[in-house]
Order: C-alpha cells, then structure tokens, then sequence
C-alpha cells in the first residue's frame, strides 16, 4: 500500500498529515476543532484559525502525524 502525505497551506505555514501514522486521538479536533473537522473535507481548514494557534495544536498531536513542515514558519 503506497504511504500518502497531504500538505495545507495558509501561506505562513504548512501542516503535514501522515494518514498511515495517524492513531486517531481526537486531540486536534477537541483543541481545534474550527481547523481539524474529520466530518468536513478537507477536513483540514487553516483559514479558521491563524499560524501560531495552528501550530500549538500540532504540538500536540500524540503520533506525530501532523507536523509543521521544517523551514516553512517555524
């Protein structure tokens, strides 16, 4: 099964999402939920919510399935 990785940009920052890491904790939906929305495709929206909010969240994320992209921001 070939590893996907999806990339979204708000044009300060871009999250990284790695699918096949991903334990689906909840802990970007319940801390982000206006940004992380599994209901909405993409689910994914950064225009909700700016850069150093977004990165914070990603902070948490328990896997490391998201992640800032290095030298982009941060």
């Amino acid at each position: 099964m070939p590893v996907t990785t999806h990339h979204y940009n708000n044009g300060e920052i871009t999250i990284l999402w790695q699918p096949h890491i991903c334990i689906h904790s909840g802990i970007c939906a319940r801390g982000l939920h206006q940004v992380f929305d599994p209901a909405r495709r993409p689910w994914i929206d950064m225009s909700h919510a700016d850069s150093n909010t977004i990165r914070e969240q990603v902070k948490k994320c328990p896997s490391g399935a998201l992640s800032i992209v290095p030298g982009d921001g941060e």
